[in-house]
């Protein structure tokens, strides 16, 4: 989609607004059953999975029909003579979830097979060689005819896709669609038969059990006492085996938010406990998560009257640059590496946690009350990157570098890592900040430090003043008018200075006529430098 500009030809740029709050929290800890309890869990969770799967399939059946018509009740009271009434209560508000996430996650394959077919169309319709409305075509007959073959292509994947969305009908493997497609990549995957039928099996367990206000605990399906004593519910078609509940010898204990949670636990509130098997270490965890309601919200105008960390994100580091309440760079520009490639994807959270908790620390030294980072979101760019963004390998290695940075984990680990510190985050328009930043704020930040100043430390500084309200491009040097820096302008003379102001006495400044030749030839003198007083940058006049 095509950024609106205006009448000079520039992008709109959006107004700043500050991130939500996240509306609730989630905490994990380990699980230490015995073998027995063990075998007991993986029953349960086995059992409870399969009539999760058989809910979600009539769910998907049934489309797009009114609430009214979805027959959640007759659903449940089916699922209550298999397991209990908690149970299935549970059961079927996963399955709504899980079919509300699959409906939207087809409404952007949608958008996004319709953003490349328009992508590939608008080309393919300009001859090749040619340029039509700043359309260019394709270099080759070759490349246009294996485009309008991968046109054709995505073109039927977005009639199928249509369809789908309108009939509300989303295809949703229940234990993750990469995990099934890896059954047939086994030796590529490094796994075995028997190592993808365990992790297949447990994702596909169900121990989950929504929180109930008043109820003992916080949850009466699966209970944590504030001893850390666990008790699941067991299905009565089960209970004959195992009993009715199913107790945990070793107690739970959760080291974060340890307070919070056992203060709502005294106090009956609930909580909703979801309990996992990771079959490659063979370890069990439970997470125990609650929402927050009615969280306060400064305007942004509240925040204007204070310091900003400007953060510019980029494939392998965080340019950082703190901005005060009247818009001027403080201290020397910050970098932290991100290096991201090739690791596991708990090494990713990690070290992505590390530098959004190094990035909190300096805003807390410097005393700010927000952090400004751009609103990036590359769906659009990675939907008709390969249209938009070059070819051959500089082409591929630009497009993999844009899917590498972790726009949407970055945000959200900020914006929740944030919000426990008490620190607010202002997203901008991304529009022109890194070009900007880097023609107007590089070098200034550069007579500042010894160290090497980026064009990403002034995309950070135009990023900052951009939250604070101020405008990123700084004004030339010299007067505001022009008056004595024209072409052809004389100098004033004596007596003919305004009302109340002192006559012009001294020398006649020279008329500038070549502002780029050398010092002493008519043109300009070499600059002089003044440090600010108040900012501490250099500036030449």
């Amino acid at each position: 989609m095509t950024a609106p500009r205006s009448a000079t030809g520039l992008r709109v740029i959006a107004p700043a607004f500050i991130a939500a709050a996240p509306s609730g929290v989630r905490i994990r800890t380990r699980l230490h059953p015995t073998p027995g309890e063990e075998t007991a869990l993986f029953a349960v969770g086995t059992h409870l999975g399969s009539l999760y799967r058989k809910d979600l399939a009539a769910r998907i059946r049934m489309g797009t029909v009114p609430a009214a018509a979805r027959g959640r009740t007759e659903r449940k009271r089916a699922l209550t003579a298999l397991s209990s009434s908690r149970w299935a209560g549970s059961i079927t508000r996963a399955t709504e979830d899980q079919y509300q996430l699959g409906m939207r996650g087809l409404a952007a394959e949608v958008g996004t097979l319709r953003a490349a077919c328009a992508a590939i169309g608008k080309r393919a319709a300009v001859p090749c060689g040619g340029t039509v409305d700043r359309a260019k075509g394709y270099r080759t007959a070759a490349e246009r005819h294996r485009k309008t073959r991968r046109l054709a292509a995505l073109q039927d994947r977005l009639t199928d896709a249509t369809a789908r969305l309108a009939a509300g009908r989303p295809r949703i493997a229940v234990g993750g669609g990469r995990l099934w497609r890896t059954r047939n990549n086994l030796e590529a995957a490094g796994l075995t038969p028997a190592g993808w039928e365990a992790r297949w099996a447990a994702a596909r367990l169900f121990l989950t059990a929504d929180g109930e206000s008043g109820k003992r605990w916080g949850n009466e399906t699966i209970r944590i006492d504030t001893g850390g004593r666990l008790s699941l519910k067991v299905p009565a078609v089960m209970a004959a085996e195992h009993g009715a509940r199913l107790h945990l010898c070793v107690p739970v204990l959760f080291h974060h938010r340890a307070g919070e949670w056992r203060d709502r636990a005294a106090s009956n509130m609930n909580i909703r406990y979801d309990i996992s098997h990771d079959p490659g270490t063979g370890r069990w965890y439970i997470d125990a998560s609650w929402g927050y309601r009615d969280l306060p919200a400064p305007s942004l105008h509240s925040l204007h009257g204070s310091s900003v960390l400007g953060v510019d994100l980029n494939a392998d580091h965080l340019a950082a640059c703190v901005i005060d309440p009247s818009g001027n760079p403080v201290g020397a520009p910050l970098s932290i590496p991100l290096d991201l490639n090739d690791i596991p994807a708990a090494t990713r959270d990690g070290r992505l946690r590390a530098a959004v908790t190094a990035l909190l620390d300096a805003a807390r030294d410097a005393g700010c009350a927000a952090v400004a980072i751009e609103n990036l979101d590359f769906q659009d760019a990675r939907s008709t990157g390969r249209e938009t963004m070059g070819r051959g390998t500089r082409g591929k290695t630009f497009r993999r570098t844009v899917a590498g940075i972790p726009t949407g984990k970055f945000r959200d680990r900020l914006v929740s890592m944030a919000a426990n510190r008490g620190l607010h985050i202002i997203v901008v328009d991304p529009a022109y900040t890194s070009r900007w930043g880097a023609r107007h704020w590089r070098k200034p930040l550069q007579q500042t430090t010894e160290a090497t100043v980026t064009g990403h430390h002034g995309a950070a500084v135009a990023i900052g003043r951009r939250a604070g309200g101020f405008r990123i491009r700084r004004r030339e040097d010299g007067p505001r008018t022009r008056q004595r820096t024209s072409a052809g302008q004389p100098s004033p003379r004596p007596g003919t200075g305004p009302s109340g102001m002192a006559p012009f006495t001294g020398p006649a400044r020279p008329t500038v006529t070549n502002r780029s030749g050398p010092p002493g030839t008519g043109s300009r003198a070499a600059p002089r430098t003044v440090r600010g007083a108040s900012t501490g940058l250099i500036r030449t006049t």
